[in-house]
């Protein structure tokens, strides 16, 4: 089997630690002797829909969001959108899931255009409004995810998208309806840093199987000793839920 992964703005959208995601797929398709081949594609470079198994955008700060931005729609957009109306997988997180969405409205008033590719749209409430920063746990599919959110920005789905889980610890898409991250066919945004798929191994499977079922069919994942992802986990899981009872306590 084969893993057939693109990368995108590598150098410009990785922040917090995000390409530990791409070290994470590398490490769990190696591990199952599935070949992983990884594209990475900037500024100028073409995507193809039909080459990939999985894609991965980062997350940036407002300066690389507004370099990327035209190529984003421009560039790759048409293709982007068929790869996700075919099922293609695709994560992105923080910035890149802002640019998934319809808009992005900085801080400072500036509009950024995103590809449409999911129903929601983001704006910031200003210089002086409180960022959303800490540790953050999600309940998924019966599981719990953990990460980190540092963001400006207050993401509102619309009725073409799902919330990826629940918050139980954090702020979420916009601290206010209890959502984080967004879901449409096998694209998945998230506000979760850390990296995301290291602490998070089984969300990190869900993705491969996937993305290894658009090429050959319902595919069942050999396990893996996950002992330290778990115990890294386990640990996340447990300063989060520390640190909000101690800010319920005071």
């Amino acid at each position: 089997m084969k893993l057939r992964l693109a990368h995108l703005y590598p150098k410009l959208m990785n922040i917090y630690g995000d390409r530990g995601n791409i070290m994470c797929f590398e490490r769990r398709c190696k591990a199952r002797e599935i070949e992983f081949v990884l594209d990475e594609l900037s500024i100028g470079d073409a995507f193809d829909p039909g080459a990939y198994d999985l894609v991965f955008i980062g997350g940036a700060q407002d300066a690389e969001q507004r370099r990327v931005v035209d190529d984003l729609r421009d560039v790759k957009g048409e293709a982007l959108q068929e790869y996700v109306e075919g099922d293609g997988v695709l994560l992105a997180v923080c910035g890149g899931y802002q640019l998934m969405g319809a808009y992005y409205r900085s801080a400072d008033g500036a509009e950024l255009p995103g590809v449409g590719l999911l129903d929601l749209w983001t704006e910031h409430p200003g210089a002086d409004a409180k960022r959303f920063i800490g540790n953050v746990v999600v309940e998924w599919a019966g599981e719990t995810l953990v990460g980190f959110e540092n963001h400006g920005g207050r993401t509102h789905l619309g009725p073409r998208a799902r919330p990826l889980g629940g918050i139980v610890t954090g702020f979420g898409n916009n601290g206010e309806d209890g959502g984080e991250g967004a879901v449409y066919r096998n694209l998945y945004g998230t506000y979760l840093h850390g990296s995301l798929l290291p602490k998070n191994p089984r969300f990190a499977d869900h993705l491969v199987a996937l993305a290894q079922a658009k090429q050959d069919g319902d595919v069942r994942l050999a396990p893996l000793d996950d002992m330290v992802e778990e115990q890294a986990h386990a640990e996340a899981l447990r300063l989060a839920t520390r640190r909000s009872i101690i800010r319920r306590g005071r």
